[in-house]
């Protein structure tokens, strides 16, 4: 008997009626992961084609896959690399300990690095999965509408922009406030104009500072103290960042200190030519970001400060520091909470860039 055969016959108990009515909205949601629904529009206002939203979901969730794995190294071998520094042969924490079940600590080995960062990752991902579709399920039931194939993307992009080292009941707090807040209080997908994945973080970041910012998160060794290059660029400009033997193109293709999918530019811009070239993200908000980033990046430059050493970092830095390219790329395109216009999106995407450059060079 085929998988379909199996579907079709457990379909009528999901129905109204059924012993598990209830429960339709999973049923519904393992059917369509292998089938496309079975219903289709039939009015004239649609453009028939083989891509539904399940199938756009799915687009994005794989293209964040070259920033997760190069993500997953980097965790791996800042982690090795510090441990080295600190004369460690053993983990001090409890996913290093799991690493040292299938894998060394030498920052010099891939297999090393990558096994040593999904430790670390891999819990922060299930954590935000299993937490957050806890929510999707629970609101899609009192509902009684399908569970939205929104929440894969929501919930690998909540899990990127995290610290390696953060708490994991700090993670389900904050994509359980992303989705509830962010989301469903607004009536669910559609519906809401705050991204969910960027209201968590922001909610973290204002809730819990210690575990969201500063020099001892990025680096899964405890004891062990390293700056962002975007935090040595506000200290001392771009020669603070050179004084430690960090490059610009050390910075562009990701072995830096950050958060695990935002720190390789090289690594996001794959996947995010894949969904420009699919037309899945909008191109015009994509420009407007980088236009507007460099426009208020040059007009600093022009005016220079005595005082403030970021007046002086130039775009080029600015596209490679902090969480700029994966926001622009994947959060700033997020088609619900983006303009709809033409107009609109340059407009949209000028402002992000625009604020980005603001709030890194004159916020205290």
């Amino acid at each position: 008997m085929s998988l379909r055969n199996i579907l079709d016959k457990m379909e009528p108990h999901f129905h109204k009626g059924g012993r598990y009515e209830n429960w339709y909205a999973l049923y519904e949601a393992a059917d369509t992961i292998f089938y496309t629904p079975g219903h289709v529009t039939k009015t004239a206002a649609h453009v028939r084609d083989a891509v539904d939203l399940k199938r756009m979901m799915i687009l994005v969730w794989a293209c964040t896959f070259p920033a997760v794995f190069f993500g997953l190294y980097n965790v791996g071998l800042q982690a090795n690399t510090a441990m080295a520094a600190l004369g460690l042969t053993e983990p001090t924490t409890w996913q290093g300990g799991l690493a040292s079940v299938f894998t060394g600590f030498n920052p010099d080995s891939l297999w090393d690095n990558i096994i040593h960062g999904a430790m670390y990752w891999l819990p922060i991902y299930m954590t935000t999965f299993l937490v957050g579709g806890f929510w999707e399920v629970l609101f899609a039931m009192k509902r009684g509408h399908e569970i939205n194939e929104g929440f894969f993307v929501t919930s690998i992009l909540f899990a990127l922009i995290l610290p390696p080292s953060i708490p994991l009941w700090q993670v389900a707090l904050g994509i359980s406030f992303g989705i509830v807040i962010g989301k469903e209080v607004f009536g669910g997908t559609g519906k809401n104009f705050l991204n969910p994945a960027l209201t968590g973080r922001a909610f973290l970041f204002f809730a819990y500072p210690a575990q969201m910012s500063g020099d001892a998160i990025w680096t899964a060794v405890d004891g062990f103290s390293g700056a962002t290059p975007l935090s040595l660029a506000a200290a001392g400009g771009v020669d603070a960042i050179l004084a430690q033997n960090i490059t610009w193109f050390d910075a562009f293709i990701g072995t830096i200190q950050g958060s695990v999918g935002e720190v390789s530019t090289f690594a996001i811009a794959l996947g995010g030519a894949v969904l420009l070239i699919a037309k899945v993200a909008a191109w015009r908000i994509v420009a407007g970001v980088f236009l507007g980033m460099t426009v208020m990046a040059t007009l600093f430059n022009i005016m220079g400060s005595d005082t403030n050493a970021m007046f002086a970092l130039p775009f080029y830095w600015h596209m490679v520091l902090g969480g700029f390219a994966f926001g622009m790329f994947f959060m700033a395109t997020d088609p619900i909470s983006a303009s709809m216009t033409n107009t609109g999106k340059w407009v949209f995407g000028a402002l992000i860039g625009v604020m980005v450059v603001l709030i890194r060079v004159v916020n205290p």
